[in-house]
């Protein structure tokens, strides 16, 4: 039986997990589970708990290996549960000799590495799109982010490292590639002459002329550069869909949230995207119940919502994480969060539909998923109708849209 790998939080970690698929592989572990844990919020660290005592009680023989940034951040914690027989930090769990063996708790300091090391991955299990690692950590220090501790400063793949690995998966047969990372947009500053996330993304597009569609995580509304705004403008591979890391529509939540970007410069990036590539679909994350925020604060993030036109939400209700500024502010009642993450997501779910009901009639060409299920140049959902091979992109007539997917024919 092949290693099992319980994969929680961001792109990155799912894209880490492959990575350490074919390390586990490699070193002849097959009766192990292999969970790779997020701390982003509170409920996440909850689940992955939970699914570690799960595989324990299902799999009472197997080896269970818990890394990540939950595990990076607190290993003594992880180290003490008794379902546990390894804990291994962020950077140990991308070394081959890190699977060999070696001590039950394996956690450097992250906040020493200073390079990224690119990870050749030919492929996904049961996935039509590849996740491209090309930068790690993050320099900034939002007030609500433990991220930084279980992720360590920010560092980036070399271009040359990220073309290439861009080609081994094209040549699997990957025709749509998602460059993810920690802090995406500061891509670059840590290499020689400080290239941007536009110059990347320009250079695989050029030098990998048979990748059929190129898809950014998200980016920081303060610092898309030029050569990106150029490319969202006007290249046709890249894909028509940004998600934005905006986290609050109010200038005195941002603030206090340390952002580097005001509620004006956030809508003129989703204005001028709208500008540039029209139809461009918007996402962002916004965080629900930060400390301090009243009601009419509260409701500037969720007019900005309809001002900004976001077609896509993902909302957090506000987790203090221990270690953070704003784990020391005053917080608001449970409860009041719960409802104000509600609001935000019911926001988000008119704005969805209201986004795929705008796009019924036209045509879209779909990468399919699944049977009958695939996502749009846009990244909408498509319930699609007709034959169509999973891997395969087709020419879909949308017809119809229900609150959370369109409808359609395959040509």
């Amino acid at each position: 039986m092949a290693a099992q790998i319980v994969t929680f939080g961001c792109r990155l970690n799912a894209f880490e997990s492959e990575v350490m698929r074919r390390h586990a592989e490699a070193a002849g572990l097959d009766d192990a589970v292999i969970v790779n844990t997020c701390a982003v919020t509170a409920e996440a660290e909850r689940q992955a708990r939970q699914a570690i005592r799960r595989a324990r009680r299902e799999r009472p023989t197997a080896r269970i290996i818990v890394t990540g940034c939950a595990a990076q951040i607190d290993p003594a914690r992880y180290a003490a549960m008794p379902e546990i027989d390894r804990v291994l930090g962020n950077a140990e769990k991308l070394k081959a000799a890190s699977w060999l063996g070696g001590a039950r708790v394996a956690v450097g300091d992250i906040r020493t590495v200073r390079e990224t090391a690119s990870h050749r991955i030919d492929g996904f299990d049961n996935r039509v799109r590849a996740f491209l690692e090309v930068q790690q950590g993050c320099d900034h220090r939002c007030t609500f982010c433990v991220i930084p501790l279980g992720r360590g400063p920010s560092r980036s793949v070399p271009a040359g490292a990220v073309v290439d690995q861009a080609r081994a998966l094209v040549a699997a047969g990957y025709r749509e590639l998602v460059l993810t990372g920690v802090d995406l947009t500061a891509y670059g500053a840590d290499l020689p002459g400080k290239p941007s996330l536009g110059s990347l993304v320009r250079r695989v597009l050029t030098l990998v002329p048979a990748l059929e569609r190129l898809r950014l995580s998200s980016l920081d509304p303060a610092e898309i550069d030029e050569t990106l705004w150029r490319l969202i403008a006007g290249e046709p591979r890249l894909m028509p869909h940004l998600h934005l890391s905006l986290q609050a529509g109010d200038d005195l939540i941002l603030k206090r949230m340390k952002r580097r970007h005001t509620r004006t410069q956030a809508l003129s990036v989703a204005r001028r995207a709208r500008d540039l590539r029209p139809g461009i679909a918007l996402g962002a994350d916004l965080i629900a119940g930060f400390p301090t925020e009243d009601e009419a604060r509260f409701v500037h993030t969720l007019d900005f919502v309809g001002e900004a036109g976001l077609d896509y939400l993902h909302v957090f209700p506000f987790s203090a994480r221990a270690g953070t500024p704003a784990s020391r502010m005053p917080l608001l009642p449970k409860a009041l969060v719960r409802e104000r993450a509600a609001r935000l997501r019911a926001a988000g779910g008119t704005a969805l539909e209201r986004a795929l009901r705008a796009r019924i009639g036209s045509e879209a060409d779909v990468l399919i998923e699944q049977p009958d299920f695939g996502r749009s140049e846009h990244y909408a959902p498509v319930a699609v109708a007709g034959e169509a091979a999973t891997g395969a992109i087709v020419r879909v007539t949308l017809t119809g849209a229900a609150a959370d997917r369109l409808t359609g024919v395959a040509a």
